[in-house]
């Protein structure tokens, strides 16, 4: 069992995920057992780090042995709550909400989207992967029939505020924000923002450093920390 200990830092939050995903490879491969050295080289990590971060939950692998691929994968699939089941919608049916309507391994890790919804009449009425566009105008009186757990905004920025309020109003607790907009909601709400513009300009930066006199260790460190 693992436990959770208060205050876990952010940056090793996010790189649980990469941990799942690399051990679902693992294990996809027939590999049943790993090392935190052999673990750290597949991620680009050192052995204490992984070890460090796994810490914050509880004890997991054996001295000499390392660690069980599959129960360790379980443990973190827990920890990140993916022995649950969440319902989402998707607010913005343009070109980026339908990729993410179209992405399949939503549904994979337990994430079923009931709605889509958008301003558009052209729109509205279509379906994406059997997923029903709906009238903005609509989702107050789903979201009182239907439990959902997530919202992920895709609007353009100047609406993406009036949207989230909406949400918050009906009882959203979660939001996944795709706008580039940075939203203003209660504490007791959760927003995870996806900039892609911004990351695009990272990335733009990294390439100039490293044709104008290479990446430092601590940027390549930090480099490392984003992929998780």
């Amino acid at each position: 069992m693992y436990r959770i200990r208060p205050r876990v830092p952010m940056a090793v939050v996010r790189r649980l995920p990469k941990y799942y995903r690399y051990l679902g490879d693992l294990m996809e491969r027939g590999v049943g057992r790993i090392s935190s050295k052999e673990f750290g080289r597949l991620l680009g990590f050192t052995a204490s780090q992984i070890r460090q971060d796994l810490n914050y939950f509880g004890g997991f692998g054996q001295q000499g042995y390392g660690y069980n691929v599959e129960e360790l994968r379980e443990q973190i699939g827990k920890i990140l709550g993916l022995d649950k089941k969440y319902n989402i919608i998707i607010v913005g049916a343009g070109n980026l909400g339908q990729a993410i309507a179209n992405y399949t391994g939503f549904q994979e890790s337990g994430f079923a989207l009931k709605a889509m919804f958008d301003i558009n009449p052209r729109l509205i009425g279509m379906s994406i992967r059997d997923v029903r566009i709906r009238d903005l105008d609509d989702i107050e009186g789903f979201m009182l029939e239907e439990r959902i757990d997530i919202a992920v905004i895709c609007t353009p920025k100047e609406a993406a505020q009036g949207v989230a309020d909406r949400l918050v109003k009906a009882g959203i607790r979660a939001i996944w924000n795709f706008a580039p907009e940075d939203l203003e909601v209660p504490e007791d709400v959760v927003v995870e923002n996806v900039h892609l513009s911004e990351s695009l300009i990272s990335l733009a930066y990294l390439a100039n450093e490293r044709e104008t006199g290479g990446i430092g260790e601590e940027q390549r460190a930090e480099r490392n920390n984003a992929r998780a």
